[in-house]
């Protein structure tokens, strides 16, 4: 047994001695060792919006898929459809003989093309923007806004004798829009002219020689009496072609609603020849106070206007002007325009009426231009006087009226003109001039040039001047603490003329300060300058 034991050990020994030199000739006579490896394969796991929607063997078949995938979902709509759609991928290995796990690109397209259509936002509808000047109206269709450009003609156009028509403007580089306004079948009718010219042939000529040669005959009244011959907008259409979202187009209905309803703006007015302030309140349809309110060059009503001096007025007029003119036979009541004699030496407020008009009464045929309701100007073709107007004649005075000044350098505006509570006992419940806060001794200079008229005690005034002014206006000044002109005087304008007070009935240190117009006080603040 020991025998066995024995053979066996000296067996495993030589057994590994022959394996240890195997191993190194091997070695020895191999220059490389390349390990045994396992060949695999590579597919992709794709993610729509991190939606799975199955696998490819490339990824660039993926893209392609999704754009395929979007073309199907956009055809399905006549509009602009907006939908979020992004990619994601995973690699997956795979053995060779797994290389059909991809899945069939139909089924891919599909279940992308399902995630697409369920992340649709919003339907962008194909739309038009009608701009005109700053304001802007969205609407759904070409055909609306035909209708809506229509309806602002259709206002002044009661038979329908005009057309909206659409057209590319060949200047603008976008696909932008203009309106325009033509005549109902005037593309056909001078079609027809012009077919008929040609047929006729010498016989056109012949007419057109024979009406060069027979005198012409003067039209009657009537014949002028054509009513609407011309319409057109005001401001410039543009209508421009986008995709907007549902919220944001307007309805049809609000649209014509929006363009057409009037509202106040300030507009400028040049004054031609022959205007005067009461003239152009009747020619605009605005009161006279609410222009002069409107324009700080203007005093009073009998403020000088100047040919080319451009005022402020309100106007009501919508969001799309529209202009038109109109031919009228019309028998109607005149006036002559104002005749102004010009005196030297009267200042340009001073006016005197020598004669008083009279309308007179006559038949026109005229071509009115209109800016929507309001008349612009018109054109006289042929007058017929039945009663002849006299007209009203003004002698006006040509020189520039003495301007005023505030009367103190500081002060802080304590009272104002008119109604208010009697800050103290015996002081007017109606305030006839303004007052300026001010320590008792500040300067008080002459507003305007003048003569002394009054220089004194006043009673509730206190100490008081007052000055006459060569356009008939007076000022008064009062509460002074001392008065340095006397009676008669003649002072310039800016002169130191006395030193402010608490003098007469007065709440505290102040200067009292008036203007008068024949003789009746007026607000000071509007004629200082």
């Amino acid at each position: 047994m020991k025998l066995i034991t024995h053979y066996y050990k000296r067996l495993r020994v030589s057994y590994i001695k022959v394996a240890i030199l195997v191993m190194a000739i091997h070695l020895f006579f191999i220059p490389s060792y390349t390990p045994h490896t396992i060949i695999t394969d590579s597919i992709y796991r794709i993610f729509v919006n991190d939606i799975n929607v199955g696998t490819v063997v490339d990824i660039k078949d993926a893209e392609m898929m999704l754009r395929e995938a979007r073309r199907t979902l956009a055809a399905a709509s006549d509009e602009l459809v907006l939908v979020e759609g992004y990619l994601t991928f995973e690699e997956v290995e795979i053995f060779p003989e797994e290389a059909e796990a991809a899945d069939e690109p139909e089924q891919v397209l599909v279940k992308m093309a399902n995630v697409l259509r369920n992340s649709v936002r919003e339907t962008m509808h194909r739309s038009y923007t009608v701009k005109i000047n700053d304001f802007m109206v969205n609407l759904a269709s070409k055909d609306e806004v035909s209708m809506l450009l229509q309806a602002a003609i259709d206002k002044y156009d009661a038979e329908r004798k005009f057309a909206v028509r659409l057209a590319l403007d060949a200047e603008r580089e976008l696909s932008v829009l203009t309106a325009e306004v033509e005549m109902r079948g005037a593309s056909s009718q001078d079609e027809a002219r012009e077919v008929s010219s040609i047929e006729a042939g010498i016989d056109y000529f012949v007419t057109d020689l024979l009406a060069s040669v027979e005198p012409a005959v003067e039209k009657d009244f009537i014949d002028y009496d054509r009513g609407l011959i011309s319409i057109n907008f005001g401001d410039t259409v543009e209508v421009v072609e986008a995709y907007l979202l549902s919220e944001e187009l307007f309805d049809l209905a609000t649209a014509i609603e929006e363009i057409t309803k009037e509202e106040e703006k300030n507009k400028i007015y040049e004054v031609i020849s022959g205007d005067t302030l009461s003239g152009i309140s009747l020619k605009t349809n605005i009161p006279m106070d609410k222009i002069i309110e409107l324009n700080d060059a203007l005093e009073s009503e009998r403020s000088t206007i100047l040919i080319g001096q451009e005022l402020i007025i309100t106007v009501s007029e919508p969001e799309l002007v529209i202009v038109r003119k109109e031919e009228r036979f019309i028998e109607e009541y005149y006036n002559e325009e104002i005749i102004y004699i010009p005196i030297d030496e009267w200042y340009t407020t001073q006016t005197k009426t020598i004669q008083e008009p009279s309308a007179g009464i006559r038949n026109i045929a005229a071509i009115t231009h209109y800016t929507n309701d309001h008349v612009a100007f018109r054109e006289i073709l042929k007058e017929e006087i039945l009663y002849q107007a006299v007209p009203k004649i003004v002698e006006r005075g040509t020189k520039i009226p003495p301007t005023y000044l505030k009367p103190l350098s500081g002060g802080r505006l304590s009272s104002g003109f008119g109604s208010r509570n009697a800050p103290t006992r015996g002081a007017s419940t109606y305030h006839r001039g303004i007052d300026w806060a001010c320590p008792v001794g500040t300067a008080i200079v002459a507003s305007s040039g003048g003569t002394v008229a009054k220089a004194g005690w006043g009673s509730g005034y206190g100490y008081v001047v007052y000055i006459n002014h060569p356009d008939g206006r007076q000022t008064r000044y009062g509460h002074l603490s001392k008065i340095l002109v006397s009676v008669g005087q003649n002072v310039s304008q800016g002169q130191k003329i006395a030193l402010s007070g608490n003098t007469g009935i007065s709440s505290g240190p102040h200067l009292h300060f008036e203007i008068l117009i024949n003789g009746t006080q007026v607000n000071p603040l509007r004629y200082l300058n």
